[in-house]
């Protein structure tokens, strides 16, 4: 059953911590190969990106695209995966996340150069305890990395999934969520206009922090059930998945002293193996069908997304996030890609 049809779980931070814990981990399905096909997982030079390049490219992969901010930081994860698979075909792209014009070049980039476009991951992400406006675009970083950019890139990506990969399987698009979507807040989904409500920085503080990564990844998910309205799963198959709480991230990399030292500590009791992260991105990009198609997943199953969105406001919360995103990308033509 789709996400939007289930009922509203919305368990606590502790529930969801020791359910995560308790699941069975499913490895990527032995009788799948990716041979022929071309993929591209961004924020692929370190942690559960680089583990989701191993694993694809241990299903048999033709064509790794890396896609990273450092290019320099990329050919040396690059490296490492060229001497364990040498005869697959590994590049390394540049996208930076908080330039709309590097996001532009970079799916242009694909729709010119590769023959193939089989499968995106979007892994992509950031948090910080600082309130930061991205100097490019006028809105704070982390809204800016983990969605803005994010659904910007899915957007101009969906031509060349649609027209590029296998003639007989839909192309795969693949959000890196979190499990804290549905432990957001989201104070403000209320507000009208929605989107610059984000950038307002009165009275941030660490918790506000923390409140924007997990209300991003809420955004993400109201996206992806948006988006599936507007795409059939037999041309792209578009989902959002939650790795789980992992360790050997980089993801809490801005963060330093006691906050730091707490993070670390949690990863090393309660944490989830890199590769079992990774598992969960190959489960949502290969091994999940066309059910589930604009769903969140979650410890290998579809689950219920944020319980707001089953309101009738969080509904209209939705819709507007919707009209204001294709908005705010209006100068790029991301209607076109949508036909």
């Amino acid at each position: 059953m789709a996400s939007k049809n289930l009922k509203p779980t919305n368990p606590s931070a502790l529930k969801a911590t020791i359910d995560a814990k308790c699941a069975k981990p499913v490895p990527p399905p032995s009788n799948v190969t990716l041979n022929e096909q071309t993929a591209i997982v961004t924020g692929s030079n370190v942690g559960i990106g680089l583990e989701c390049c191993k694993q694809l490219l241990h299903l048999h992969l033709s064509h790794l695209i890396m896609a990273v901010r450092s290019i320099e930081k990329g050919e040396t994860a690059a490296a490492g995966l060229r001497r364990s698979f040498p005869q697959v075909k590994i590049e390394v792209w540049a996208l930076d996340m908080l330039s709309y014009d590097s996001i532009q070049a970079f799916a242009q980039r694909c729709s010119t150069e590769l023959p193939r476009v089989d499968i995106a991951i979007l892994n992509a992400g950031l948090t910080t305890p600082d309130f930061v406006i991205n100097k490019s675009t006028g809105h704070e970083t982390v809204f800016q990395v983990n969605y803005l950019s994010t659904v910007f890139l899915s957007l101009l990506l969906l031509p060349s999934l649609k027209t590029k990969s296998s003639s007989d399987l839909p192309g795969r698009l693949t959000i890196v969520s979190s499990g804290l979507s549905i432990h957001s807040n989201f104070p403000n989904y209320t507000s009208v206009p929605l989107i610059p409500s984000f950038d307002d920085g009165k009275g941030w503080n660490l918790s506000a922090a923390t409140e924007r990564y997990n209300v991003s990844k809420t955004l993400e998910t109201m996206f992806v059930l948006k988006l599936s309205e507007h795409v059939q799963p037999s041309k792209v198959i578009v989902n959002a998945v939650d790795p789980g709480f992992c360790a050997g991230t980089d993801l809490h990399r801005s963060l330093s002293g006691p906050l730091k030292a707490i993070f670390g500590a949690a990863k090393m009791a309660i944490a989830r193996p890199l590769e079992q992260g990774a598992w969960t991105y190959i489960d949502a990009a290969v091994g999940k069908g066309q059910e589930s198609h604009g769903c969140f997943l979650s410890d290998w199953q579809i689950k219920p997304f944020h319980g707001l969105m089953y309101t009738p406001e969080g509904k209209k919360s939705v819709d507007r996030l919707w009209d204001e995103t294709m908005a705010e990308l209006r100068f790029a033509h991301v209607e076109d890609c949508l036909k």
